[in-house]
């Protein structure tokens, strides 16, 4: 699996700092404002998240074959 400079660095810019942000930020309000599922979306969150990290992994391990 490989994929284009642009796409692997927006999705690694969403893998490393989006996600984890959102996943916290989600965790905390919820807490705070008593909104639903307060474990389960940033659980959700977290597995998304380490599913695109393995994927971009995976991308660069092919890359690091080609050089």
């Amino acid at each position: 699996m490989e994929m284009k400079n642009g796409t692997y660095d927006v999705l690694k810019y969403i893998a490393l700092i989006i996600l984890p942000a959102l996943a916290t930020l989600y965790a905390g309000l919820g807490k705070v404002w008593g909104l639903p599922f307060t474990a389960e979306i940033p659980a959700t969150i977290t597995l998304v998240d380490t599913f695109l990290g393995s994927a971009l992994m995976i991308s660069t391990s092919n890359y690091n074959k080609h050089l």
